[in-house]
């Protein structure tokens, strides 16, 4: 029996990509982990992998194609011993009929069941069990390989690929020893709250050139808009002796040199955000609606520019961390992310973020929180200033630092608390590095 390969929910906020090239033609043979297509996300262009083998029948979405929903059908798959040509024929004819029934998982997310005995066929019918009958766990290659990496069970994982197959986008999702959230990947674009309708372009009769909007340029506009609307933000400023901090680093550079390590400002800003967050766990938290979550670490993102955008790589547990580790780590990450290369894991997620404009000149900013986060620090440069020091004014170099809060989980009180013991860790950096 022929089988669908549908557009793929490559992260949690995918809505719709662009089907960016694909690897295979119609007629070529494919197995399980072999590559199908590019897909360019929201944040960066990532491979396709097949999970089912088979022959590859018809290509329903062209090469460059933007703007393809999760979930859209883009190929059709003939299984060994079916005519390819047949099955092609018959997938034409199926790709213009209405989209698959899918009332069952809506209905079910969005209003209550009308019989008793409704919810329960209504979550059989929105998923099969991942396991197969001779008890083997069914999963894609590259499935295992993350579940492997984050250590999840894939025993306790719903699957929504093909047969209850366990796929990527499953173990994207899931926590280490907890099973994977049960909603279906595809299901996701029609909770989502529909962007508004964007006003039409007035030139005025001004020369101009028409600059299409990237996949990640749309994200970023739709995301800070619901940030900025749905969540209220309080800001707080400080202003941080830099004169320690500097001379700490050009101290460790001496040492690290041996080691081919250059610390920048940034990373030792990163290390004193990661210790400020455990000593004030009350700012290391994400609202939930009617809860909230308080995490054991710091993983801090870190705002990065690359072309067409922003992506913020994250430096896990940073406040543990030593500083020559997230040294070399954002190194890494900041040149993966320019070339695209970037994990979905190395940049979803994160407790945190910051964000440093000082190499900008910059003096201060007010950053929008980056959701589910409930924080982000905004960075200004560091400039000589006149500056009470031992109760004289002297000239010393001083940056602001301004706190972005999300005021429903951190009250204003323990944003202050925060900023108080970033300071301090600044100005006394000896203390973050013990």
């Amino acid at each position: 029996m022929s089988k669908t390969i549908q557009m793929p929910a490559l992260s949690p906020t995918m809505e719709e990509g662009t089907l960016a090239k694909w690897l295979v033609k119609e007629g070529d043979t494919v197995s399980s982990g072999d590559l199908l297509a590019e897909i360019e996300t929201d944040k960066a262009t990532m491979e396709f992998e097949a999970v089912d083998e088979g022959v590859i029948a018809k290509i329903l979405i062209a090469e460059g194609a933007e703007g393809v929903k999760v979930g859209t059908v883009i190929a059709i798959i003939a299984e060994e011993g079916e005519d390819a040509a047949t099955v092609a024929a018959g997938g034409a004819k199926a790709d213009a009929a209405p989209a698959p029934k899918a009332d069952p998982v809506p209905a079910k997310a969005e209003t209550p069941a009308p019989k008793a005995d409704a919810a329960p066929k209504a979550e059989a019918a929105a998923a099969k069990p991942a396991v197969a009958s001779d008890d083997r766990v069914k999963a894609s290659p590259l499935a295992r390989r993350l579940a492997e990496a984050k250590g999840v069970d894939l025993a306790s994982i719903t699957g929504t690929g093909t047969n209850g197959r366990i796929v990527k986008a499953d173990i994207e999702g899931a926590q280490p020893g907890a099973a994977a959230p049960t909603a279906a990947p595809a299901s996701a674009p029609v909770a989502a709250t529909p962007a508004p309708v964007a006003a039409a372009a007035q030139d005025f009769g001004i020369p101009h050139d028409v600059i299409k909007l990237s996949g990640m340029r749309k994200t970023i506009a739709r995301r800070l808009t619901e940030s900025k609307q749905q969540v209220p933000h309080i800001y707080l400023t400080v202003d941080i002796q830099l004169d320690k901090l500097l001379k700490l680093r050009g101290e460790l550079n001496a040492g690290l040199a041996s080691r081919k390590v250059k610390l920048s400002v940034n990373d030792l800003l990163i290390k004193a955000l990661g210790v400020a967050l455990i000593q004030v766990p009350e700012c290391n938290v994400q609202f939930a609606g009617d809860q909230m979550l308080q995490f054991k670490r710091a993983d801090i993102s870190v705002a990065v520019s690359i072309p067409g955008g922003l992506i913020t790589p994250i430096v896990s547990d940073a406040g543990s961390k030593g500083v020559a580790a997230i040294s070399e780590a954002m190194k890494d990450l900041a040149a993966r992310a320019k070339d695209g290369k970037l994990k979905p894991e190395e940049y979803q997620g994160g407790t945190a973020s910051l964000s440093n404009m000082g190499m900008f000149g910059i003096k201060q900013f007010e950053a929008v929180i980056n959701p589910p986060q409930a924080m982000i620090m905004a960075i200004g440069a560091g400039e000589k200033r006149p500056y009470i020091v031992d109760d004289s004014v002297q000239i010393a170099t001083v940056m602001s630092a301004t706190g972005s809060f999300d005021h429903r989980a951190i009250d204003g009180a323990d944003g202050a608390r925060l900023m108080k013991a970033f300071k301090e860790l600044v100005e006394n950096p000896i203390g973050m590095l013990a």
